[in-house]
C-alpha cells in the first residue's frame, strides 16, 4: 500500500507492506495519515485481521501510523524503540547549508517542503516520531512469529540508530526499510546517523545468503539484492575517494564540496547530499584521513586533508 507522501526523500511515498492471510502483520504503516490508514484496513481480505504492527525505524514517514492503526485494530506494536539521538528540526533548519542564491531561479530550496512559517524544512522525512514506544522491544536476533509467517529482526543501524531490517523465512526475502532502496542510496546524516555504523550494516546484509529480495519502504523490489548492496558499499568508497580529492585542491566547507562532489546530482537532493557529506567526514576524521581548520565542529566548519 502506497502512502500519498511522495518527495525528494520519499520518492513516490511510504510503502506500506501486509504480510499473511489470517493472523496479518503490518511493515511500517506509514506517515500519520487518517486515509491511508483506511486504505490498509480496506485491503485485508474476509476472515483476516491485522495482529502486527512492525516497525523498521522512527522516521516521521515510517512509524506515526502506528497510533491509529493499533487503535482500530488492537494489534500489537514491534520495533527497536526510541532513536539514539533525535535531531532538533528547527535549530537543523536555522543552520541549513544554502547553496549559491536563496533568490535566484532553481535553488534547491524551491521544491522542498516548507514549515508553517515558509521556511524549508532541515531534512524532510528524517524528522523523528517520539510518540512511537513499541509494545514489544525487539533487538536484532529477535522473532516476531504469525500464523504462517516468520519474520526475524536484522539490526542495521546507520540511516537511523533504531533501524532494523526483517527477514520474512517463508519467502527468502528481507523488508529494508530506509537501510538499502532500489531508486537511492540511503541518506546518513548524523547525529543520529552513522557511516561507520551503516557500511558495517551493509556488509551485515551482504553476508546474509538467505535473502533473495529486498522489499524496500521506498522504491520497487530489489531482485538482485547483493548485487546491490555490494555496489553500494563501493559507491561511498567512491564518494570517500572524491571527498579526498576535493580537499587536495586546499580547505573547504561543506557548501564548498558538495557541488564539486555532488555536481551530477539533482540540486533538489544537495541538502540531504550535505547530511551525507557530514557522516562522510566524520567518518574519514575517525580513520584520520582529514581535520577540521580549527577546533570548531559542525556543519559549517572548514575541513582540510590530513597529510602523514
Amino acid at each position: 500500500m502506497l502512502a500519498e507522501n511522495p518527495g525528494p526523500f520519499t520518492y513516490l511515498g511510504t510503502g506500506t507492506y501486509l504480510i499473511g492471510h489470517s493472523e496479518v502483520a503490518v511493515v511500517d504503516p506509514g506517515p500519520l495519515d487518517d486515509a491511508h490508514v483506511e486504505r490498509v484496513i480496506a485491503a485485508l481480505e474476509p476472515g483476516e485481521r491485522i495482529t502486527h504492527i512492525v516497525v523498521t525505524h522512527t522516521h516521521s514517514d515510517h512509524s506515526p501510523a502506528s497510533l491509529p492503526l493499533q487503535k482500530r485494530t488492537g494489534a500489537i506494536t514491534y520495533g527497536y524503540g526510541p532513536q539514539r539521538v533525535v535531531p532538533d528540526l528547527a535549530a537543523m533548519a536555522d543552520d541549513a547549508i544554502v547553496f549559491g542564491d536563496p533568490e535566484a531561479d532553481g535553488n534547491p530550496l524551491d521544491d522542498l517542503p516548507l514549515k508553517n512559517d515558509g521556511t524549508p524544512q532541515a531534512m524532510p522525512g528524517l524528522g523523528a516520531d517520539q510518540s512511537f514506544e513499541p509494545d514489544v522491544v525487539l533487538r536484532g536476533g529477535d522473532v516476531v512469529e504469525g500464523d504462517g509467517w516468520t519474520l526475524d529482526s536484522v539490526y542495521t543501524p546507520g540511516h537511523a540508530s533504531n533501524h532494523l531490517c526483517y527477514g520474512l523465512r517463508e519467502e527468502s526475502t528481507l523488508f529494508s526499510g530506509d537501510h538499502v532502496m532500489g531508486w537511492s542510496t540511503t541518506v546518513v546524516s548524523p547525529p543520529d546517523g552513522d557511516l561507520g555504523e551503516y557500511l558495517d550494516s551493509l556488509e551485515k546484509l551482504f553476508e546474509r545468503e538467505q535473502d533473495r529480495r529486498y522489499l524496500p519502504t521506498h522504491g520497487p523490489p530489489i531482485e538482485e539484492p547483493h548485487a546491490l548492496v555490494r555496489s553500494f558499499l563501493t559507491h561511498r568508497n567512491e564518494r570517500s575517494e572524491q571527498l579526498l580529492d576535493a580537499l587536495d585542491a586546499g580547505p573547504a566547507t561543506i557548501a564548498e564540496l558538495v557541488p564539486r562532489v555532488y555536481a551530477l546530482t539533482s540540486k533538489k537532493l544537495w541538502r540531504g547530499a550535505a547530511g551525507s557529506m557530514y557522516a562522510q567526514l566524520l567518518y574519514l576524521r575517525d580513520a584520520g584521513e582529514v581535520e577540521v581548520e580549527v577546533k570548531a565542529l559542525g556543519r559549517h566548519s572548514t575541513w582540510v586533508r590530513r597529510r602523514s
